[in-house]
């Protein structure tokens, strides 16, 4: 009875963490037009930051008590956004992708993937290994910016934004849906895991990674019933920059995470996934027929987790 209570719990929160994440990214988004930003800037800065806020909440609250499940949730949601995410929304609608994406971001999203690889290689992510992570956020940021104002077009008319006041509160309601939300999610999922022998690690590659993913999958459902499929893959594809370089780089400096060896296989399925993404570079589209792929694949790795 106790372990439904908590499953419970974990689902709560797992709501709250998207709903948190989704009514940041609102409340970001209107405050940026607020200030003239382009839906460029905005869709590479603000929406990719507010998307990645469930994780880092729940990295943040996993603390050093219970590093396992920061990694675990970093690279598990990297892994969901590509076979989950993308997946599903390109089984929906084919997703079309620019050649800039396919030749820049992409290969960049793997660059970090990598670089987090190579920094962890001494068996542990310190303060300094958090620094160099953060700088390249910073600069990645900045990058992002430059592209998305020189690619803006005259004919761009955002939408009036909401008041200040609504936007600030829609601001402070997500935040503290996402600090309840974390809360309720990684504490019960470790009680979760310590009943059933799992490790947090697991919990978090599985679980937690999967609900954190949510505000992506929706931020793509919508953009595609929109009729803008390409802001899906820009939004994965930032989400997991972001991923790498905001979360497990604000999480290594607040608190050493130590890297077990079996981190190592998720982080090689992380850039597998990455790269097969690279199949759109002669069609130009992720279609149906690769969506469901990518879809299966992530199913039966979700089996494979399981089994170990």
């Amino acid at each position: 009875m106790e372990i439904a209570i908590n499953i419970a719990l974990v689902v709560a929160g797992l709501v709250a963490l998207s709903y948190g994440g989704s009514w940041l990214v609102r409340g970001g988004v209107s405050v940026a037009k607020r200030f003239g930003l382009s839906p460029l800037i905005i869709g590479m800065t603000v929406v990719a930051y507010g998307t990645s806020t469930p994780e880092l909440a729940a990295s943040i609250v996993a603390g050093s008590e219970h590093e396992a499940i920061i990694l675990g949730n970093v690279v598990g949601s990297n892994i969901a956004n590509v076979g989950m995410v993308i997946g599903i929304a390109a089984f929906l609608v084919p997703l079309a992708i620019g050649r800039r994406t396919l030749t820049r971001e992409i290969p960049i999203m793997i660059g970090f993937s990598v670089l987090l690889v190579a920094i962890s290689l001494d068996g542990e992510l310190t303060f300094i290994d958090g620094a160099v992570l953060i700088a390249a956020l910073l600069a990645f940021t900045i990058y992002a910016c430059r592209t998305a104002r020189n690619e803006r077009t005259p004919d761009e008319a955002p939408e009036s934004p909401t008041s200040m006041p609504k936007s600030i509160g829609t601001i402070l309601v997500g935040i503290g849906a996402l600090y309840v939300g974390s809360i309720l999610t990684i504490d019960n999922a470790v009680i979760i895991a310590q009943s059933f022998g799992i490790s947090e690690h697991i919990i978090g590659i599985t679980v937690v990674a999967i609900g954190t993913s949510l505000p992506e999958l929706i931020t793509s459902v919508i953009a595609i019933r929109r009729g803008h499929a390409g802001i899906g893959i820009g939004n994965i594809i930032g989400s997991n920059i972001y991923n790498v370089l905001m979360i497990v780089g604000i999480s290594s400096t607040l608190f050493s995470i130590s890297v077990s060896d079996g981190v190592f296989v998720d982080y090689a399925i992380m850039i597998g996934f990455s790269l097969s993404l690279l199949i759109a570079l002669r069609s130009k589209k992720i279609g149906r027929g690769a969506g469901a792929v990518l879809v299966a694949a992530y199913v039966i790795y979700l089996a494979t987790v399981a089994l170990r």
